[in-house]
């Protein structure tokens, strides 16, 4: 009986949240290392269907970096880096769009479904959400460094999103966009989420990591930070407290807050059911920034 009455305060926590979400936009980011973890990708996605479920209208953003290397691996092709990114040519570009539309993409959507919901892909090849333009550097001299077939979203087509997520489905985009005439670019995933957030002007924006949230000693993670500001996310990029790869995530967190997104957080992909346990609880697992 003490296990049920418990279990009861928990779902009357989450009833004010529900409420609260009811027909709001949450963009979720998938990429990186928890493609890997089968148990973790479940659960994410049981966490999905769940605000599905109670209202919530999520949006599934995901790469596939790790993916497309390891078939570049099998079919023989050396990856090439520039300036630090991947570059992408022709055949790399395929790979990547068959890894993360026929492979990773149309995986998720049909566990999605599998779990009671209703879920469709959003790309080239069904209906494409997203526009680039042809992204390139600045280098030496004031040239720009090509980095091949990658883009930078310009554009997001909103009115498709609203018109899915209003008939109870979950669209899945991935993160290969169409330039304005239609030839395939690779972006990158963190950053088109922030777009599709933008753009839809989200409540929240979940970015997925392998850290529990924003840490103040990398090497501990109770130095996690339950709630930060824009401004103060600003100053720990400037003093080397946020550094690597969880640069660009903020950053694209910040941009999206600047656009109207209320809310980003940052959750510990490995941790069973994080998506929930941030949205709905009222002290969260992660790390929540605000403007």
């Amino acid at each position: 009986m003490d296990e049920a009455i418990r279990k009861a305060k928990v779902l009357i926590e989450a009833l004010s949240w529900i409420q609260r979400f009811k027909g709001r936009y949450v963009v979720v980011k998938l990429g990186g290392s928890t493609l890997d973890d089968v148990a973790a990708v479940n659960s994410l996605l049981v966490d999905v269907v769940f605000m599905a479920t109670v209202g919530m209208r999520p949006v599934i953003v995901h790469g596939g970096g790790k993916a497309i290397s390891a078939a570049m691996n099998a079919a023989g092709i050396e990856p090439r880096f520039v300036a630090g990114r991947r570059f992408t040519d022709r055949q790399t570009l395929q790979i990547a769009s068959r890894v993360l539309v026929e492979d990773i993409c149309q995986s998720i959507v049909d566990r999605i479904n599998r779990n009671g919901s209703r879920s469709t892909g959003l790309h080239f090849g069904t209906e494409n959400v997203m526009t680039a333009d042809k992204l390139t550097l600045p280098g030496e001299n004031g040239e720009r460094i090509d980095l091949g077939h990658v883009g930078q979203v310009t554009d997001v087509d909103v009115d498709t999103i609203i018109r899915v997520c209003s008939t109870g489905t979950i669209p899945v985009i991935p993160s290969i966009a169409l330039s304005p005439v239609g030839h395939r670019l690779n972006v990158n995933a963190d950053t088109a989420a922030a777009a599709v957030a933008r753009s839809l002007s989200a409540e929240k924006l979940i970015f997925l990591s392998d850290i529990p949230g924003i840490l103040t000693d990398i090497k501990n993670p109770a130095s996690r930070l339950s709630h930060v500001t824009g401004s103060q996310v600003r100053a720990m990029i400037a003093d080397g407290t946020i550094a690597g790869g969880m640069v660009p995530k903020v950053e694209a967190a910040l941009e999206s807050l600047d656009a109207g997104v209320r809310k980003v957080h940052i959750v510990d992909a490995s941790m069973p059911h994080s998506v929930l346990l941030e949205i709905y609880s009222d002290t969260g697992v992660g790390t929540e920034i605000v403007p």
